[in-house]
């Protein structure tokens, strides 16, 4: 492999160039949001060396001091407050589709995934997951232990005629790396406000202490915000393109089934009514797909993003940021988080005297 993420970034983005020319792809306007920040002048370079991923993951943490490599962020910080939370229910599909958009990484969920035939359950289990991430405690290292042991053999060819595998390191940290900017962007939607600059370093500090639970190397893997912000711009400008999966995601004439994983009367239910509740669903998928993905990745993968729909979006998370905190804890947070944050209260609760 490579030894330089921007090397292989740039090659990359000289075949696609070659691929798009003479296409004509859509620039939607920017709307007024919280900029990304732009790179110092002694900004250090992309992480480098990126051999493909072997058992060795012991790098040393350069900005996160607190928990051992493979266990998940400390209790009490901003993942553990929003991560179990319903509205990531709105972060799910944008962050998908901003992960797809990678080549290597839409071919690998084009041929080897269920998310045509089994939907809801793909989605119940990415959900499931990134609980454990976050909440799993011990169980979290397992987890990112399963999940290597599921891609190790996803491997083929993207549409570019170029190899791929699953683990190597540039699609793999992608996979990872885009939920920051996702999750950066639908907060100033879906909350109060957007987040300060020190809460979006600590985001990011816990994020790449997710990273190291999927057993992400600390030398593949931007170090500090102002290493990522470069690393994304990079991304966006030479990787990415409106993939195969990537056009599904936002399709509003794909045949998505109705929910299975759900009670028997319900199940009956939706199948009956499904052909009507089709439609709506599939126009709001893509509303809230496209909408709370970053304006650069939205201009970079080719989304039209019209002011129109902006103001639309920004009334939708009037309702959300009012409506969710009114919830009472059992219908806000989803049973995995909602047991792990009762179970950390109780052990820090103080201790009265007999």
């Amino acid at each position: 492999m490579p030894e330089d993420l921007r090397a292989v970034n740039r090659r990359g983005g000289d075949r696609r160039r070659e691929d798009r020319r003479g296409v004509d792809r859509p620039r939607p306007p920017r709307e007024t949001e919280k900029p990304e920040p732009a790179p110092p002048a002694n900004l250090a370079p992309p992480p480098g060396n990126l051999a493909p991923p072997p058992g060795n993951l012991a790098s040393p943490p350069r900005n996160l001091a607190s928990p051992p490599r493979n266990l998940p962020p400390p209790p009490g910080g901003i993942l553990w407050d929003v991560t179990g939370e319903i509205r990531t229910l709105l972060t799910l599909p944008p962050a998908l589709a901003l992960q797809v958009a990678h080549p290597a990484v839409g071919a690998g969920v084009d041929e080897h995934s269920m998310f045509r035939t089994d939907p809801w359950g793909r989605g119940e289990r990415s959900l499931r997951s990134l609980q454990l991430w976050v909440y799993g405690g011990q169980a979290a290292a397992e987890e990112g232990r399963r999940l290597r042991r599921l891609h190790r053999t996803i491997r083929g060819t993207d549409a570019h005629g170029r190899p791929y595998h699953a683990l190597m390191p540039e699609a793999y940290v992608w996979v990872h790396a885009s939920g920051f900017p996702v999750m950066r962007h639908a907060r100033q939607y879906l909350d109060r406000r957007p987040y300060t600059d020190a809460e979006e370093r600590q985001l990011y500090a816990e994020w790449l202490q997710v990273g190291r639970v999927l057993g992400i190397r600390d030398r593949d893997m931007p170090q500090t915000i102002e290493e990522f912000w470069p690393y994304y711009r990079n991304m966006l400008a030479e990787e990415l393109e409106l993939t195969t999966v990537a056009r599904e995601i936002v399709a509003v004439d794909g045949l998505v089934p109705p929910p299975d994983h759900v009670p028997l009367p319900l199940r009956l239910a939706l199948r009956a009514l499904w052909p009507v509740l089709l439609p709506p669903f599939v126009r709001l998928r893509r509303f809230v797909t496209i909408g709370l993905m970053p304006p650069g990745a939205r201009e970079a993968i080719g989304l039209p993003w019209t002011p129109v729909q902006e103001r639309r979006l920004r009334r939708f998370g009037r309702v959300v940021r009012t409506v969710v905190p009114l919830l009472p804890e059992r219908l806000r947070y989803f049973p995995l988080a909602r047991r792990a944050r009762a179970a950390h209260r109780a052990a820090t609760a103080p201790r009265t005297g007999r």
